[in-house]
Order: structure tokens, then sequence, then C-alpha cells
């Protein structure tokens, strides 16, 4: 499993937010020009980011805008906002280890606890 490209596109967008800091009103394009990628791209992501109440968006004067703390918000948070696809989360051990291997055979008893 791979962190999408889309986690690194919030985390730079979430920093720039936070570094911006009400010194301009922060736009999609703004952000897009910043991360390098189209508007549209920053646009979905930043919905993700809405919906699971990282960010807040305006039409009007205050525009984009962090909906809380940047040093409350950890890289799970941003990881579960944007990769909701993924219920097996960040995460995912393979199921079938040998059960002759030392590591194996620990992996399999992990299994049976959980």
């Amino acid at each position: 499993m791979q962190i999408s490209s889309k986690f690194t596109i919030s985390v730079h967008l979430l920093a720039l937010l936070d570094y911006l800091n009400d010194q301009q009103k922060v736009t999609s394009n703004i952000l897009a020009s910043s991360i390098g990628v189209n508007p549209v791209t920053v646009r979905n992501v930043m919905g993700d980011l809405k919906k699971a109440n990282i960010i807040n968006i305006s039409q009007g004067q205050s525009g984009i805008s962090l909906a809380r703390p940047i040093d409350e918000i950890t890289f799970y948070d941003i990881y579960k906002a944007i990769d909701s696809v993924n219920d097996e989360g960040m995460f995912h051990f393979h199921e079938h280890p040998d059960p002759d291997c030392p590591v194996g055979a620990i992996s399999i008893l992990h299994w049976i606890i959980s």
C-alpha cells in the first residue's frame, strides 16, 4: 500500500495555510500555484479536508483557513480525510506469513490475538 500524492498535497496545503495565517486571502489558485498542481486537484483535496473539519472554506473575504490550530492536526487526521476509500487503515500487514518462520509465527499470533 502506498500513500497517495493527495496526502503530500494536503500537507503542503495545510502548511501554507498556517504559514500565510491571515496575511492574505488564500484561494485554490494560490494553493495550486504553490503546490504545482491543477486547481481542480486542490479543490478536490480541499473538499475532503473540509468534510473532515480540518479546513474552512468561505467564498467571502476569508477564503480558505484552518479549522483548528495546525498543532492539533495529525498526519493520521490528514490521511483519514483524504484516503477514506481505504478502510484497511494506514498499514495493512500480510495475512499469510510462513508459520515456520520465527517472525511469521509471531505475526500469526498477532492475528489470533487481534
